[in-house]
């Protein structure tokens, strides 16, 4: 009985010694990547054009800039609404075509979001990142 547990562990060992020479260790989670300007610039693109149901290359970039937000309604507060109290690093893009405007603002995770005329408030620029 002696010996068989003896096998037992030294077989217990010999495997746990073996998963660990492997090095195999799980794969840490890359951060995401931030959307470069350009990106955000073609995303409000895309976006204007399908509400609109004009071509992207129609749209004319009015304004795409790095901007800071005062809080986390990337500048686009709706009534009723509670967002996170803190600077919030992003872009603005504005777009038109024949007398339409489009107002897209976003943050460095990607969110990007239209803005309804007369509802955004203004952000401070950010040249920082």
């Amino acid at each position: 009985m002696l010996r068989r547990l003896s096998c037992l562990s030294i077989l217990g060992l010999a495997w746990v010694a073996g998963c660990a020479a492997t090095g195999v260790a799980p794969a840490p989670a890359a951060p995401p990547a931030r959307p470069t300007l350009e990106a955000v610039v073609s995303a409000a693109r895309a976006g204007a054009a399908r509400r609109s149901g004009r071509a992207a290359a129609t749209l004319q970039l009015l304004s795409a800039e790095r901007v800071t937000w005062s809080d986390g309604s990337l500048g686009c507060p709706r009534p009723g609404m509670a967002y996170t109290m803190a600077l919030v690093p992003g872009y603005r893009v504005r777009l038109a075509a024949e007398g339409d405007a489009w107002d897209y603002h976003a943050d460095l995770r990607g969110t990007l979001v239209l803005c309804p005329a007369g509802q955004a408030v203004e952000p401070g620029r950010d040249t920082r990142y």
